[in-house]
């Protein structure tokens, strides 16, 4: 789950004190000047790939944006002082994040329940937000639509859905979320659905799918054919590798970060960053402890410096963006302050330009939305119609149907 905002500190308890990474901090702050890496953000908007806020907003105010003060620095107030609510509009400012990618997440119990009617309520509540703060969201469904809300100094918010779940295996309500603003969909989240499989899938001997199914795929080049970015944050790798194959337009990851620094079945091993680059998508670095450091403590900005080097060194600097889940996660990561510490290499790291930078902060994320835009014109052009097929029945026998009128 869930921004890219500005937080003053970032925690490393006692234990970490002795890592490899503290150390590099310690010895980062004893250099007399710092290069200005954050300065980039005045030409180019930092689009961060995924934020929760949505589900927090059905969590604790059941979706009530009236009762909500977006305007307000919420960190001491009473109801949003839990220990994921990070994202207000103060401190969106003050993280200088230009685009948001707003989630629709609605929890895997709701599989063949009542996920669609729940993702139509997040999508919702995803638009009234942004209708509600017009002069600061503008809420947007292209990637030129992403650089006309930056120039008018307002942070572009998009609509993504997380998890194949939400659209209940029926291509007409992923063509409806398509009319309704959705960019990007996740195509699991942590359960499989009945034709792709989950990252908790790699853990066991015998995957369910082991990948996608023939359905799987075409869910694939329904979202070629919509334009809608396949984000791949939550699959397992046979998935991952199912949709590179399949998909002729650029994939993200949405939050994912390397699977070589931290061995995490949520992570992106290194033969997946090896394609993402030769399919010119890109993966966006997440920040949540367990999925960054793979210990008992708390991520410092220093490991996730360490997984967006490894993934520039593995896949390049041109694959390679953010993704931070807040609101999803606890941890709280300085956004500009991690662009000064990239500028900043100590030795052995590479030396990241301005417009290294800025293809981290934005472009490379502006340039997959338009090579998405691309192919779905091209296909449609082709004369590439909806997919009319329906899930065969057979593929819902190791699933829960007793909700589902087949």
């Amino acid at each position: 789950m869930a921004s890219a905002l500005a937080v003053l500190w970032l925690a490393a308890p006692p234990t970490a004190r002795a890592s490899p990474s503290f150390m590099r901090a310690a010895s980062l702050r004893g250099r007399a000047t710092l290069a200005r890496g954050s300065d980039v953000l005045r030409e180019v908007p930092l689009i961060d790939g995924h934020n929760d806020l949505p589900y927090n907003l059905r969590i604790l105010l059941q979706n009530k944006v009236s009762q909500f003060d977006f305007k307000a620095n919420l960190s001491a107030d009473p109801v949003w002082s839990c220990n994921s609510c990070f994202t207000d509009l103060p401190r969106l400012r003050a993280g200088r994040v230009g685009g948001q990618f707003w989630v629709a997440y609605v929890p895997c119990t709701t599989q063949y329940k009542d996920a669609v009617e729940m993702t139509l309520e997040q999508i919702d509540v995803i638009k009234r937000l942004a209708a509600a703060y017009p002069n600061d969201l503008s809420l947007v469904t292209s990637a030129d639509g992403i650089e006309r809300a930056f120039s008018e100094g307002k942070i572009a918010s998009l609509i993504a859905v997380e998890g194949g779940h939400s659209i209940d295996s029926r291509m007409g309500v992923l063509r409806l979320f398509q009319e309704l603003g959705v960019r990007y969909l996740t195509l699991t989240h942590s359960c499989n659905t009945p034709w792709a499989d989950a990252s908790p899938e790699d853990a066991k001997p015998i995957p369910e799918h082991n990948g996608l199914t023939p359905f799987g795929e075409r869910v694939v080049q329904e979202l070629n054919r919509l334009g809608i970015m396949v984000d791949l944050s939550h699959v397992s790798a046979p998935t991952m590798r199912a949709a590179l194959r399949v998909s002729r337009a650029p994939v993200i990851f949405s939050h994912s970060s390397s699977r070589t620094v931290c061995n995490h079945h949520r992570n992106v091993p290194d033969d997946v960053l090896r394609a993402v680059a030769l399919n010119n998508g890109v993966v966006m670095v997440n920040f949540y402890s367990g999925f960054v450091v793979c210990e008992n403590r708390r991520a410092t900005l220093e490991d996730v410096v360490d997984h967006i080097n490894y993934i520039r060194m593995v896949a390049g600097v041109d694959h390679v963006g953010i993704g931070a889940d807040y609101d999803g996660v606890s941890e709280r990561v300085p956004l500009p302050d991690l662009l000064r510490r990239l500028a900043n290499p100590l030795p052995g790291e590479p030396t990241w330009s301005r417009e290294d930078l800025k293809k981290l902060a934005g472009l490379n994320l502006l340039r997959v939305f338009r090579d998405v835009e691309k192919v779905r014109d091209q296909l449609q052009a082709a004369g590439m119609g909806p997919d009319e097929e329906w899930l065969p029945t057979m593929d819902l026998l190791s699933h829960p149907t007793q909700c589902l009128s087949i």
